[in-house]
């Protein structure tokens, strides 16, 4: 009788212990920020087939929801215009789950390496000032705890928390002076995703589906050599940081990311493209991806940085991106330049004028390569964004012509209105041109808006029409 016992308390001790309660998926936490005007899924995890309800203090709802036989559950709701703070409330048969403090507004998803890791307390420019200043209740900080996998994963791990002196030195520099400029402008909650990871190259954030469709992109990412941050495997971040957070709902992308693809610069546009739209296709949203160019720096290799400059501004012609220059706010010596205040104002800039339609008079990019014209052994360059181009300093130098066997020559270069006239004398008939492709050239050719132009190489010129 008594072993009767002990079995039966031991099966109600081992029932009680399996018994699974409502669970959220780890982007679900107080404080968190939610898109607005739009539906949001709201999704995790149960008993199997069992029924709760779901209250959005917004709109005063409670709508019903059932989970599977998987024990998974999710449900669409619609959000308001940007506000709050608002509560959800989960209720089942087990427990009862509260979220409070949600804000609706616009939600940032912020990747890369290691300069958009770079926090206030990594160094940065005016550190002690903008530590201290750092009080935006309204702006919510999302720190990805990092994870690989070599499969794609649901789960993640993090906390949403208020943007303040003690939780802002630790985030994303230039993801905070990003939001820190929206809301400026905008006055609404901004939301903000760090799942950025220092020493990553692009091949790591990218999906399997991507290398089983281009089997060159495998063979280029041999080129990338081990470090001892993080792995270089390919598709393991994505599996980890990227895959668990596209069933939520963000309203677009930074990137600050490159330098680790100098070591297979001349296929990077290729991967961007396929990366950026394999995101867009995994959200199932073509939301706007807007990011950083690399910086000048000294690389091993000569012309490595010029080379991935220009493959980022070629991905310009995939639609709704961005493009921040940023050679003018660098050193050559210093691969984390310390000033994020600018990388970040500039991607705002790109977003409230782009996607939101504010600064409708504000130039937001530097000049950059449009078109060109043959005269002779001459090139006229044309630009765009190039109102008011101008050159810092007497003698316009970083042109290059070549000729037909390939061979490279400095130029000769003069401006006439929004375009520069190019000419070397050992070339008697152009078949390209580039500008500021050295890892190290800082471009000096500038628009009226102080914003500089772009690293760029035509294409042959006997090749095009």
């Amino acid at each position: 009788m008594k072993l009767r016992n002990y079995l039966l308390a031991f099966c109600i001790l081992v029932t009680s212990f399996v018994k699974a309660e409502i669970s959220l998926h780890g982007i679900f936490t107080d404080h968190m920020v939610l898109q607005r005007e739009t539906s949001v899924l709201l999704y995790g995890w149960a008993n199997p087939n069992e029924e709760f309800t779901v209250f959005t203090s917004w709109n005063n709802e409670t709508e019903k929801v059932k989970t599977g036989n998987d024990a998974k559950w999710e449900i669409s709701v619609n959000t308001p215009m940007a506000g709050g703070p608002y509560e959800i409330s989960f209720k089942g048969e087990s427990n009862e789950i509260t979220l409070k403090d949600v804000l609706i507004g616009e939600v940032w998803l912020c990747s890369g390496q290691s300069n958009m890791e770079w926090s206030a307390n990594s160094n940065i420019a005016n550190k002690d000032i903008e530590i201290a200043n750092a009080n935006y209740p309204n702006i919510r900080l999302f720190s990805v705890n990092k994870r690989t996998s070599t499969y794609p994963q649901e789960e993640i791990s993090g906390t949403w928390v208020a943007c303040t002196p003690e939780t802002m030195q630790d985030f994303s520099a230039v993801a905070y002076f990003f939001a820190r400029n929206l809301q400026k402008e905008m006055n609404i909650p901004i939301g903000l995703i760090d799942n950025a990871w220092g020493a990553t190259s692009a091949e790591v954030w990218t999906p399997k589906s991507v290398f089983d469709a281009h089997s060159d992109l495998v063979e280029a990412h041999k080129k990338v050599a081990s470090n001892k941050w993080v792995t270089v495997e390919k598709s393991v971040l994505y599996n980890g940081l990227i895959a668990p957070l596209t069933k939520f709902k963000i309203g677009g992308t930074i990137w600050y990311q490159g330098e680790s693809n100098t070591a297979n610069a001349e296929s990077y546009q290729k991967l961007f493209t396929n990366m950026i739209t394999s995101w867009r296709n995994a959200w199932n949203i073509d939301f706007p991806f807007y990011y950083a160019q690399i910086a000048p720096f000294k690389y091993k290799q000569e012309f490595a940085g010029g080379v991935v400059r220009d493959q980022q501004r070629r991905t310009l012609g995939l639609k709704i991106t961005g493009m921040a220059m940023t050679s003018d706010i660098c050193t050559i010596e210093d691969i984390h330049p310390l000033n994020k205040q600018d990388v970040g104002l500039r991607l705002a800039n790109i977003a409230l004028k782009e996607h939101y339609g504010f600064l409708e008079n504000k130039e937001i990019y530097g000049p950059l390569y449009k078109d060109f014209k043959i005269d002779g052994n001459k090139v006229e360059v044309h630009f765009s964004h190039a109102d008011g181009l101008y050159n810092k300093g007497k003698i316009i130098t970083l042109f290059e012509i070549s000729n037909a066997q390939g061979e490279w020559f400095p130029a000769k270069a003069k401006l006439k209105n929004k375009t520069v006239l190019v000419s070397a004398k050992e070339v008697k008939k152009p078949t390209a041109v580039r500008y500021a492709w050295k890892s190290t050239d800082i471009a000096t050719l500038y628009n009226s808006a102080g914003l500089p132009a772009s690293t760029f190489k035509t294409e042959k010129l006997n090749d095009q029409k």
